[in-house]
């Protein structure tokens, strides 16, 4: 993959692509023609998600800004158990009650202030992301260290309803910190951490598949639906490669059953066992959201390229999920 660009924008236009690297900024402005601003806070959508993980636990943390709205959730499921020790959510008002920046690494500040709980993610010297999460159910202290990561994904590409969508993600963030949950402190020293960082304007009906696993030697990022096969992406060694278009052969109606995911290039096919899942329904009438996200491991094999002998994969910790969006 190309080096990552100094803008989403050049001459106007998105800079459609699939990079490897940071960018500093997700920034539509210098888009020529520019939409009018009500299109602009109706399909303007943004959010930071964080999953990290260990033998013992996951957790998982969003901030999320569709524009007219806004959403945090942050769970923490042990995986020990198999159950969830903490499940919250809250919807309030962006500019009010969250803010995410532009940045979605260096300079990244996402923030929620709601009833009863706080949470933030913001990028501190040297070169660190703080997550803090404090709600009733679930307090959270981590860092999450940039330095010396793996290059992450920057993918750019056009959406249909919509204009143009961005993401930056990265693979296995080494952690620091701990969390509580049910009473009980967990120790996050030996866990492993990915971000992705989301900005686009997107259609009003927006559904996709994405499965999700990180470790230092091998981790992957894969998306079926709204934004095709930009952000598909597998990580070696610390090296990314650009992967095809993914597959994922599963029953909706059973998303604890196991799931199949592969790419159309033979670099990567794997089987997905569910441990346990976080899902929400929400439907207001004018938006609605429906959402599972399995927790499990990965087994399998991936490859570097289609002459490469296949790597065996086993016990990948990860998450897979079905979302659809009127929003």
């Amino acid at each position: 993959m190309k080096p990552a660009p100094q803008s989403v924008v050049i001459d106007g236009a998105p800079a459609h692509g699939r990079y490897a690297g940071r960018i500093g900024s997700i920034d539509w402005s210098p888009l020529q023609p520019r939409p009018g601003w009500l299109w602009r806070r109706l399909h303007h959508k943004r959010w930071h998600y964080v999953g990290l993980g260990n033998e013992q636990l996951f957790i998982g943390v969003a901030i999320v800004d569709v524009g007219w709205a806004c959403s945090a959730f942050a769970y923490l499921f042990d995986r020990r158990r198999r159950r969830l020790l903490a499940d919250w959510h809250q919807d309030g008002l962006p500019g009010l009650q969250a803010g995410l920046a532009d940045a979605p690494l260096a300079g990244a500040n996402a923030w929620f202030r709601g009833v009863g709980a706080q949470l933030s993610l913001r990028h501190e010297m040297p070169d660190l992301l703080r997550l803090r999460v404090a709600t009733r159910a679930l307090y959270v202290e981590a860092e999450l260290d940039l330095h010396g990561m793996a290059p992450p994904l920057l993918a750019i590409g056009p959406i249909a309803g919509g204009l143009a969508h961005a993401t930056q993600k990265t693979s296995a963030l080494p952690v620091r910190g701990w969390a509580e949950a049910d009473g009980q402190r967990f120790e996050l020293g030996d866990a492993w951490a990915a971000v992705d960082a989301s900005n686009g304007l997107l259609a009003r009906d927006t559904a996709w598949r994405w499965a999700s696993a990180h470790r230092p030697d091998v981790g992957f990022n894969l998306q079926q639906g709204y934004f095709g096969d930009q952000e598909n992406v597998l990580w070696l060694d610390g090296q990314p490669i650009a992967l095809g278009a993914a597959r994922f052969e599963h029953d909706a109606a059973q998303p604890l059953a196991p799931w199949r995911v592969r790419t159309d290039d033979g670099l990567l096919d794997l089987v997905f066992t569910p441990e346990g899942a976080r899902a929400a329904d929400k439907n207001l009438g004018f938006a609605a959201s429906r959402y599972v996200q399995p927790v499990g491991s990965f087994a399998g094999e991936v490859k570097p390229g289609p002459l490469a002998s296949a790597r065996q994969v086993r016990g990948l910790l990860g998450v897979t999920e079905q979302h659809q969006s009127r929003w």
